[in-house]
Formats: C-alpha cells, sequence, structure tokens
C-alpha cells in the first residue's frame, strides 16, 4: 500500500505558513506500515491541483490532501476532487445543520458560505470526526482512495487517527500491529547517543524487529524512537517494554521521559511524589519557565510561583552567590519547599561563536545544587537552553 501526501495552499508556497501537517501525516504512515514515497505542495489553483492528484493517483493507492477545505473562494479541494472522480456535487443536510450549531454555540451569526463545506462529491462519504466547520472526505476512485482532510493540525489529526489510518491498514489488508514509543533524552549529542547504542542497533540490524531511530528536537532533547511490529498489542507493548528497559541500562539517567513527557513533567512529577513544592527566579527567562510549568500544574498546587526580578543588593557578588541568592529569596517569596534560579554572565567571544556563562542554581531543603554552563548568548537561545537545563538540573537532583 502506497499513500502520497499533498499538501495545498498557496500560502505554504510563500513560507506564510510551515508545513508541519505533512511531516506528522509522513510519520503516521510510515509507523503504520504504510509507504510513501512522495510529499508534494501546491498552491491554490484548480489546475494545478487536480494535475497533482491524478499524478499522485498514477503511482500510488491513495492520496491524503490536506488543507483547502474551508468556506472561502480559493478552498477548491473539493471541487477538484470532484472533477477527478468524474462527478458532481451534492449538499449534505446533517453536515450543513452541524456547522450551523457549531456557530450557534458560539454565539455567532453564521455566513452562507459557510455551507459550501457541506458540499460533498457524489460517492464519497464525510468522515465521521468533525471537530471543526470543515468536514473531512473519504472518496473513492475506482480501487484507489482520496482523502481530504482540514489544514488546521488539531482537526487533521483527529481526522488521521480516527478514520483515515484505520481505513488505510484495512485497505492493505495489514494483519500485523505497529506501535511506538519514544525515549526522550537530554544531555547527550546525537551522536554520543549512536556511539552507546551502536552494539545493540547493530544486533537489531540483525533481528530487523524492534527498530531504533534518533531525532533531534532542538530544546526538547533528543527522542530515541522504538518501533516494534508484531502479531498483536500485547506482543508489541512487550517488545517495546523489554527493548526500553535495556536502552535505559545503557543510557542511564539521560532518559528524562517517555512519548508526551516533557521535562517540566518530570520535574512537577518528582516534586509531588517527595511532597515537596518549587519557586523559581527569573532574571534570565523572564517568565518563560513559569509558563511552562503552568501549563502542566495549571492550578499551581506544586509550582508555586516566579520571580521575575534581580535579586537586590546581589549586583555585585559573583554569578554562583547571585544564583544561590536569587533561589533562597524565590523560596522565601513564595514558601515553597524548593527555590531554584539561573544567572547570565556577559557575552564574550574567544575565536568562536559568542556564549555567555550560565550559573543554575537550586535550593532543596538543606541541600544546595549548583552548575555552571556555557550557552549561545542570543537571547532567544539563551532563555529557552537556560530553562531546559535549569529543570534538568532539577530534575537529577530530585531523582538522585
Amino acid at each position: 500500500m502506497r499513500c502520497e501526501v499533498i499538501a495545498i495552499g498557496t500560502e505554504l508556497l510563500l513560507g506564510i505558513i510551515v508545513d508541519s501537517n505533512s511531516a506528522w501525516i509522513g510519520e503516521q504512515l510510515a509507523l503504520s506500515g504504510i509507504d510513501s514515497y512522495f510529499q508534494v505542495k501546491v498552491g491554490d489553483n484548480f489546475g494545478r491541483i487536480e494535475a497533482s492528484i491524478r499524478q499522485a493517483l498514477a503511482r500510488s493507492d491513495a492520496v491524503i490532501c490536506c488543507g483547502g477545505l474551508g468556506p472561502t473562494q480559493d478552498d477548491i479541494t473539493r471541487d477538484v476532487i470532484a472533477e477527478v472522480m468524474g462527478v458532481g456535487m451534492q449538499r449534505d443536510a446533517a453536515i450543513a445543520d452541524k456547522i450551523r450549531r457549531i456557530f450557534e454555540a458560539r454565539g455567532r451569526v453564521m455566513s452562507q458560505n459557510n455551507l459550501r463545506q457541506a458540499d460533498v462529491p457524489i460517492g464519497a462519504r464525510p468522515i465521521a470526526q468533525m471537530p471543526g466547520t470543515a468536514p473531512g472526505l473519504v472518496c473513492p476512485v475506482g480501487d484507489k482512495v482520496i482523502y481530504a482532510v482540514p489544514g488546521v493540525p488539531s482537526e487533521m489529526r483527529e481526522m488521521m487517527l480516527g478514520t483515515i489510518l484505520p481505513d488505510l491498514r484495512e485497505r492493505a489488508g495489514q494483519s500485523a500491529v505497529i506501535r511506538s514509543r519514544v525515549l526522550r533524552t537530554w544531555g547527550m549529542s546525537e551522536s554520543g547517543l549512536a556511539e552507546v547504542l551502536a552494539e545493540r542497533m547493530a544486533q537489531l540490524d540483525q533481528l530487523g524487529n524492534p527498530t531504533i531511530a534518533y531525532q533531534a528536537s532542538g530544546i526538547d532533547g533528543i527522542k530515541v524512537r522504538l518501533v516494534a511490529k508484531c502479531k498483536d498489542e500485547a506482543t508489541a507493548t512487550q517488545v517495546l517494554d523489554v527493548e526500553e528497559a535495556l536502552i535505559r541500562r545503557l543510557l542511564g539517567d539521560v532518559i528524562f521521559g517517555i512519548d508526551e513527557e516533557s521535562m517540566e513533567v518530570a520535574v512537577l512529577t518528582a516534586l509531588k511524589a517527595k511532597g515537596m513544592t518549587l519557586a523559581v527566579a527569573e532574571e534570565v527567562t523572564g517568565g518563560l519557565l513559569a509558563a511552562r510549568l503552568t501549563a502542566v500544574d495549571a492550578t499551581m498546587a506544586t509550582f508555586r510561583g516566579a520571580r521575575i526580578a534581580a535579586v537586590p543588593g546581589a549586583e555585585a557578588a559573583g554569578l554562583a552567590a547571585r544564583a544561590v541568592a536569587a533561589a533562597d529569596a524565590a523560596r522565601r517569596e513564595f514558601g515553597s519547599t524548593v527555590g531554584a534560579a539561573a544567572i547570565a554572565g556577559p557575552a564574550r567571544q574567544a575565536g568562536g561563536p559568542i556564549t555567555a556563562p550560565v550559573v543554575l542554581a537550586a535550593r532543596l531543603g538543606d541541600r544546595r545544587q549548583q552548575e555552571e554552563i556555557i550557552l549561545p548568548a542570543d537571547r532567544g537561545r539563551l532563555r529557552d537552553f537556560t530553562v531546559i537545563s535549569l529543570l534538568n538540573m532539577l530534575r537529577k537532583a530530585l531523582t538522585a
């Protein structure tokens, strides 16, 4: 089974919007055992969209069209698909009613052009999942199929997971189950990980199952993806469990989470397990750390607050003394059991990139944790890497 992806929208070609949808769809196809050899981006032009779809159908069994299902004049994906199918359009009364109810629930008056989204090529069927006003479509073309999904990522993903991937697997006659697990790491380079895991990867190359792949993810670290293809769910889970345990023994505490577990989740989970609370001083990061922590701990039951200011009277002290003083001040101000802070020194250049020293400090009860790192001096990366580095230091201190 081969499936192509066509991302539709002139804004994609102009770079106004980055096409992250195709990357995600490609990943999901690979995890489902569906071959995908081509991904195409095309603007909002009837002839070029039609040519792209016909070319994709000529060399693949299925096509996923992403975008162009909205209510405006340039949303022409459904019209092009009807042309390729050689059929007319009919308005689906149930979809039209649902669109009206969505607007009413938001207290808004629906523009009549929204009803264009209820037009369905004859012979196609709407996708059951419809989180927004644009329905997805399953459109048979002989023994092949075109899927149409909205460009809104959350809507597209719900339709992919709920209808398209199961339908593709059924069409492919798959009996095997493919499951993956991501081990999230921080503190070791991709080449370092590859070196540590080289022997195991050589063994898996011979076995063929499971497989390991790396994905560098910026400030979220490097992801080690395990993929198992087995006869059933239980067997796949068992294979992944065994492999995860082996990889953990090899990598140790550079692994901080699984799948969607972020560094802040790891820290807050460790704090909660110990009955501890956290406050931070954000002279360097300006609230970025608090934003990440409150995204997880919305009620601020474990994360008590952030102090976004310099420590009074500490300007003349060295970086280490200032960082410790800032951590202590945050802990006192918010009455937490743990205080943490980061202080950056002046930027410097010694024949290479411009960098800045950053001292990380934490007070955990009577225990003090401290670390100095060198980071890129530009403001964006300095803040991002300070946040993740401070969280990682806290995680390791809490789980030691």
